[in-house]
């Protein structure tokens, strides 16, 4: 304001911020220790061979093939030299018996898998003089195999299937389409006794199409919700207030003529019906009263709403390498997850040699205090994948409030996209970590009252199958609401370091005016 009652208005600067510093540092550094912690437990599998049995191979006797091994003590034939036998052979690959997702087949390393179906305990001692691949358990002799009384229970199943090797994992494989169903997915079994890596892994493997197309539908909606934004944002909005109100008129409306129509015929129906037919037409009622009224009331909300839509629609058109964004994301998730996924495996064959006394092959499993590294694994899948989300939200509502704050379009930024990058990852990484954090307190326990559902399901009664569905409804609300708050504190702490953020008041202009 000028000197003197003058109505003569100074000029508003909006430019960002000159001086800043980092946001909650202390979250920053808790998620860099807590990132430490899982490639540790990589590490830690490496160290110990659970890499290295993964992709190799074991046999039943805790021999790492393709390697010098150890003696494991109480287990005979341990600590045999594999390195001419690269291969897993199970003697039985098309009728693996699989008891609540444990293996109980046989497995031998071999030095080369058959190519040919064997037919006989001749064909057997056959391949293995032409081919020094011995395919019977080590301490029978391969020119005794038709002759031995030990063929019927540490040979293999005849007839042999031919089999190839898989490229990387270096299991022999059946050629036979049919049985390789089975045999997959014993190779994915065959990591562990541990129950909850193989629900896991297990859970992953048998809804892999339904996740990968869930992700495509994904990727098509929100293409057609961007086209949506751009061009017919107003229609749609009218669209989606019309159906909304017509849909709560129609359906107060049928509930009346049902009430009606049953007290024209009271003899054929319950006086309990017909109360609860007026309940409900009467709370319909209300809430369509209500609508209209929040209707009437915020119908200038409605425009100002449009004019928003259109004003997002802008910024693909003065940033359309905003569009990519999603992308990138995808593929930092996907990355993410595959490594996890990876590590997961790693960790179902660490642990200590233990000889199962129902089937007595070797398992290795973790115990004591090692067994919690799977817990703080899955806990990291949930964070780190929430820490992507919200870097993905920061990075596009830094860019947006970018432009929102620019006045002269012409005079934006090179890259506002990749400025927004920079500015997060040199100011704001601890306040993505503290949200995605905070978000993933209130979904373990959600995702664990699930588990616990599904367990119990047909098991518990009704009291505790409506308090547990009740816990999880809550606990999904929260966990909405914490969402959306940390979606409007990205983009209320990007605009407040970009320049002052005054009741909205640019954005709103800018709405109304473009």
């Amino acid at each position: 304001m000028g000197c003197c009652g003058s109505t003569e208005r100074t000029k508003r600067e909006w430019k960002p911020l000159e001086d800043r510093s980092c946001t909650d540092l202390p979250w920053f550094l808790l998620f860099t220790v807590f990132c430490v912690g899982m490639g540790s437990i990589c590490g830690f599998t490496i160290a110990t061979g659970g890499a290295g049995r993964l992709v190799f191979g074991y046999d039943s006797y805790g021999n790492t093939c393709g390697q010098r091994n150890e003696q494991i003590e109480g287990v005979r034939l341990s600590g045999l030299d594999q390195t001419d036998k690269k291969y897993v052979f199970f003697l039985d690959p098309c009728n693996i018996d699989i008891v609540q997702r444990k293996i109980k087949s046989m497995a031998l390393c071999v030095s080369l898998c058959p190519d040919e179906e064997l037919k006989t305990y001749q064909d057997l001692k056959r391949f293995a003089m032409h081919n020094g691949s011995e395919l019977c358990s080590y301490e029978l002799a391969g020119h005794k195999y038709p002759s031995l009384p030990e063929r019927f229970d540490k040979c293999p199943k005849l007839p042999v299937p031919p089999s190839k090797s898989l490229p990387v994992f270096n299991r022999c494989t059946p050629v036979d389409i049919s049985c390789y169903a089975k045999f997959a997915e014993a190779v994915v079994t065959f990591v562990s006794d541990n129950s909850v890596l193989h629900r896991l892994i297990g859970g992953v493997i048998a809804s892999k199409e339904i996740i990968v197309g869930l992700c495509l539908l994904a990727l098509v909606l929100s293409m057609i919700l961007m086209l949506i934004i751009r061009y017919i944002s107003a229609v749609l909005v009218w669209i989606l207030t019309a159906m909304v109100v017509l849909g709560s008129l129609a359906g107060t409306s049928i509930l009346w003529w049902l009430y009606i129509d049953h007290r024209l015929t009271e003899a054929e129906m319950t006086r309990d019906n017909a109360q609860a037919l007026l309940v409900y037409a009467i709370a319909a009622t209300v809430f369509t009263v209500i609508l209209l009224l929040l209707m009437l009331f915020m119908r200038k909300r409605v425009a100002l709403t449009i004019a928003l839509f259109h004003v997002a629609g802008k910024v693909f058109i003065h940033l359309p390498l905003l569009t990519l964004q999603p992308f990138c994301t995808f593929l930092a998730l996907l990355l993410f997850w595959m490594y996890w996924g990876l590590v997961l495996l790693f960790l179902g064959t660490t642990g200590n040699p233990v000889q199962n006394e129902e089937t007595g092959l070797t398992e290795f499993r973790l115990t004591g205090p090692l067994q919690y590294m799977t817990w703080y694994h899955a806990v990291g899948l949930i964070w780190i994948s929430e820490f992507i989300l919200a870097c993905q939200q920061m990075t596009v509502a830094g860019a947006v409030v970018t432009y929102y704050y620019t006045r002269d379009k012409t005079r934006l930024p090179v890259t506002p996209i990749l400025s927004s990058v920079l500015r997060l990852m040199r100011y704001h990484l601890g306040t993505v970590a503290k949200g995605s954090f905070i978000i993933t307190l209130v979904k373990i326990p959600r995702l664990m009252l699930m588990y616990v559902h599904n367990q119990l399901k047909g098991k518990e009664n009704a009291f505790a199958r409506c308090m547990l569905k009740t816990c999880i409804c809550c606990l999904w609300c929260l966990e909405k609401c914490l969402n959306y708050l940390n979606q409007v504190g990205v983009v209320g702490l990007i605009a407040w370091t970009h320049g002052r953020l005054l009741r909205g008041e640019w954005l709103i202009i800018m709405a109304r005016t473009e």
